[in-house]
């Protein structure tokens, strides 16, 4: 799998610090307000479980699956739900935790999708930001990281469900996704 990256953009040691940093700045804005995050499934896993651990003040987890990318390096902008949540957010603080922003159609139908449902907020956090990419506008409270345009794997991010399992973010080699 290593062999697969071009360049690694963050270290385990450099995701984990601004997950620290991000986690604490959610606690202190969200201190009394028990907000309720909903990873976005499946690259958002291993973000949102170290994001959650930094938060010092008390929450709830959801998970939502979402489908746009099936086994292609770009989103097909058809958005499908592959797993909805199991709880009411009616009147909730919601905290959309998500691995990368990239157009902004995911992030964007989510939006829309969860404020049907009627909560108190609806708070963007992404790991990776990537604007040069954006065809919608979509406004993150909370970014870790902004990245260039190319595509990156690691830390819960995939291409064709590999490479999910690397402690840091790397550039893949576009020979392995064309």
């Amino acid at each position: 799998m290593h062999q697969d990256v071009e360049q690694i953009l963050f270290t385990e040691a450099d995701i984990a610090a601004r997950v620290t940093e991000m986690g604490k700045q959610i606690t202190e804005e969200f201190e009394g307000k028990n907000p309720l995050l909903i990873a976005v499934l499946k690259g958002s896993f291993m973000f949102m479980a170290d994001l959650a651990r930094s938060i010092e003040t008390s929450c709830n987890i959801e998970f939502l699956g979402v489908s746009s990318y099936g086994n292609k390096s770009e989103t097909t902008g058809a958005v499908r739900i592959t797993r909805d949540l199991e709880y009411d957010i009616e009147g909730r603080h919601v905290i959309v935790v998500e691995d990368i922003l990239d157009s902004g159609l995911t992030l964007n139908y989510l939006c829309g999708y969860l404020e049907n449902r009627k909560p108190a907020s609806i708070t963007l956090c992404t790991l990776l930001d990537k604007p040069e990419r954006r065809q919608v506008e979509v406004h993150p409270k909370y970014i870790g990281f902004t990245i260039p345009d190319a595509f990156v794997v690691g830390y819960g991010l995939d291409f064709a469900e590999k490479y999910r399992n690397l402690p840091y973010i790397g550039i893949l080699k576009p020979q392995v996704y064309q």
